[in-house]
């Protein structure tokens, strides 16, 4: 065909076809279709990572982390959940079909669900030969994300981006996802042991005892740490009871990591994002600022930490009205050393010692600081956590097994019985003179208790050191002895 027509562009000196010309237009749009293109994923990819778009922060607002992003916070991964169907890559895990899902819980059989909130529903699985040939046979987890639940595509997103490429003994284990058309699931490894917040506050009859409480803390205060220290700090933003999972030896893993978040980098001092969360384990200040950092997540452990001290929940309205809210009924009482002991879970009673008990508690009051610089570290947690576990085994070692640390007096049988013991008349024949029993009960005391109650009362009189329950505890609080710290107090308490 005989070109008819052309176009000159003088300027060039240059005749080109109307085909020539149209085919450069359309080279050129599509080149600045790619560049916008790029600027839209680079703005998904912050959206779908869970910062919020400038559009829902307000015009006049930018996230602090898009206005200085760093090139180490742009992992290779995906953008949005096309991206990762087409680059499959993008993840350290397997990707499944619909159909092996299907396999792999018999059709999502009813009786395999494991538990079901807003998210969706977890079914318990196996992977094996049925289901993908070659696989090696693997109890699995199952979360089936629901179209009309709480969490959607960003969240669902968020774990595949985290747990695809962090590995702890400490995170529970992404296996896998499938996302085929409009399905969204997250394969993970199988816990035995279900959550902490059933064996807290739903079991009955099998108490955790106070050895695994203080494992459990650590493991997840190492977990925590993890995301706080890696290269691209990472905050988790939904620490809770339920989001912890244990294995049949009750190690711990945190799970779910739908609401976790880039932290700060370089000189930010925070993030700022739209608040989520669970009220009552949300840092105030996140709460009413929407400010995020890393200690945002110390106060959540915080919250935990007090749940497994004192065996309650953190909001719970079936308790008189002060004590609905646990942080702020319990917090004041952590910081007068004699009064934790007689909150502590009950369930628990001997199998601790004083000094332990309250510097565990002591570390609680400082995570649930209102001041987020008052707060340690969760790198310090683990520091403190991890001495108070070795002393402790240190004790039974050198007692020669497992034997009974502490016994709370208040809920001690032996000690009510050892009392009676005490007050029985020695000779047989006055146990029924009732007025020799009184002589003998206003009996002078004996010099050595005489001499130790006049101590007892020059110490009551002492001015105390205590901290006021508004300032915030100094960072050598975390690792010195209680300051009313008594270590006679096992013995004045059978006394009285």
């Amino acid at each position: 065909m005989v070109k008819s027509c052309i176009a000159r562009f003088g300027f060039m000196g240059i005749c080109f076809s109307i085909d020539e010309q149209e085919h450069l237009q359309q080279k050129l749009h599509q080149k600045q279709q790619k560049q916008r293109q790029q600027g839209k994923q680079r703005l998904s990819f912050m959206t779908s990572s869970g910062q919020e778009s400038p559009q829902t922060l307000g015009k006049t607002s930018k996230p602090e982390s898009f206005q200085n992003q760093s090139p180490v916070r742009t992992p290779l991964v995906p953008k949005n959940v096309t991206d990762l169907r087409q680059n499959p890559g993008y993840s350290n895990v397997d990707n499944f079909t619909y159909e092996e899902m299907t396999l792999a819980t018999k059709r999502f059989r009813p009786d395999y669900i494991l538990g079901e909130g807003g998210f969706g529903v977890v079914y318990r699985g196996a992977i094996d030969e049925s289901v993908r040939p070659g696989y090696k046979t693997t109890k699995v987890a199952i979360k089936v994300l629901d179209p009309d639940g709480f969490q959607g595509d960003r969240e669902w997103l968020a774990e595949v981006n985290y747990l695809g490429q962090l590995s702890h003994p400490n995170l529970v284990k992404l296996i896998g996802y499938c996302c085929d058309d409009d399905h969204r699931l997250l394969v993970y490894e199988y816990m035995a042991g279900g959550n902490l917040e059933k064996h807290l506050f739903r079991r009955v009859g099998c108490t955790l005892t106070w050895s695994k409480r203080m494992k459990i803390a650590l493991d997840t205060a190492k977990g925590l740490a993890c995301l706080h220290g890696s290269e691209r700090p990472i905050i988790y933003r939904d620490f809770k009871t339920s989001n912890i999972l244990l294995d049949e030896d009750f190690n711990a893993k945190l799970s779910d990591f739908g609401l976790a978040k880039d932290g700060p980098m370089g000189d930010q001092t925070h993030v700022s994002t739209r608040v989520m969360g669970t009220y009552g384990y949300a840092a105030p200040e996140y709460v009413m600022t929407g400010h995020l950092t890393a200690r945002s997540d110390v106060y959540g452990f915080g919250v935990v930490l007090l749940e497994m001290l004192l065996g309650r929940r953190a909001l719970d309205k079936s308790r008189p009205s002060r004590e609905h809210n646990l942080v702020e009924w319990a917090r004041p009482l952590l910081n007068h050393n004699k009064k934790v002991l007689r909150i502590l879970d009950p369930r628990m009673e001997g199998q601790y010692s004083p000094r332990t008990a309250m510097k565990v508690a002591n570390l609680a009051y400082q995570c649930l600081s209102q001041n987020p610089k008052g707060r340690p570290l969760m790198s310090q947690v683990v520091e403190l956590l991890e001495t108070l576990q070795t002393n402790e085994e240190d004790a039974v070692l050198q007692s020669g097994g497992a034997v009974t640390l502490y016994e709370d007096p208040k809920y001690s049988s032996h000690g009510s019985e050892e009392r009676r013991r005490e007050a029985k008349p020695e000779n047989p024949k006055h146990s029924s003179n009732g007025s020799k029993e009184r002589r003998r009960e206003v009996k002078p005391e004996d010099p050595k208790d005489s001499s130790h109650g006049s101590e007892e009362r020059r110490r009551k009189a002492k001015p105390t050191n205590e901290r006021s329950k508004s300032e915030p505890p100094s960072e050598l609080d975390l690792y010195s002895p209680p300051v009313d710290f008594d270590p006679d107090m096992k013995s004045e308490s059978s006394r009285r």
